[in-house]
């Protein structure tokens, strides 16, 4: 019985063994997903507030400056500091190939910059340029965003 559990010991465990070992999975970054062009404050050099995913494939995320970031986490009203920068990253969507139903950023959609009680800038393209006009709504939208709950 003892020769019986040793020789299917050694089966089993020759059997996990394989000519062609599995490929290793190496980290990238995903360089499609940077923000790239002459913005006026890089919104990603700050921490995260919120984030949303849009109708039409694509995610935003709020970050904001040392002052943005702590007035968000305290209240809820949306009257920033004066000077607290805001800064919305818009990419568009593509599957995730290490998560099945995972999507994850792509290239840049859009930036939005807001200083509080300052100018609202918005930059498109590739690489990002400002794009002139003002949109009196989206201004108060993301002044409004709630902060995310975090551990």
């Amino acid at each position: 019985m003892k020769q019986l559990l040793a020789a299917m010991s050694v089966v089993l465990l020759l059997s996990g063994c394989s000519p062609n070992p599995p490929k290793t999975v190496f980290p990238q970054l995903n360089r499609e997903a940077e923000v790239h062009g002459g913005l006026s404050w890089n919104p990603r050099s700050g921490r995260v507030i919120t984030s949303w995913i849009n109708p039409g494939g694509t995610m935003t995320t709020l970050y904001g400056d040392d002052i943005a970031v702590n007035y968000a986490r305290s209240h809820a009203d949306g009257a920033y500091p004066a000077g607290a920068k805001l800064g919305a990253v818009t990419w568009k969507q593509q599957e995730d190939a290490r998560w099945f139903g995972g999507r994850i950023p792509a290239q840049v959609a859009s930036v939005e910059i807001v200083v509080a009680d300052g100018p609202y800038t918005r930059y498109e393209g590739s690489p990002l340029a400002a794009v002139p006009g003002n949109d009196a709504q989206r201004v108060p939208f993301l002044l409004q965003q709630r902060a995310a709950v975090m551990p």
